[in-house]
């Protein structure tokens, strides 16, 4: 006996997503909704929190060679 299948929604546009490996774009409904996630990660709306990092200029780096 096979197991239900999820129904999720949509991280971006929250329409009901089948959670299954035959939906190549879970868990999002769609590749417009996949790429508009990733340009929010690339422009920076989407971060995970953290300590900020030290900014390290080339003679910092060549100073510690």
């Amino acid at each position: 006996m096979s197991e239900p299948t999820r129904i999720l929604p949509c991280p971006n546009c929250r329409k009901p997503v089948r959670w299954s490996a035959a939906n190549k774009h879970r868990p999002f409904c769609s590749e417009r909704c996949r790429l508009i996630d990733f340009g929010d990660w690339v422009d920076e709306r989407n971060r995970i929190p953290g300590e900020p990092l030290e900014d390290v200029s080339t003679e910092d780096l060549e100073r510690r060679e």
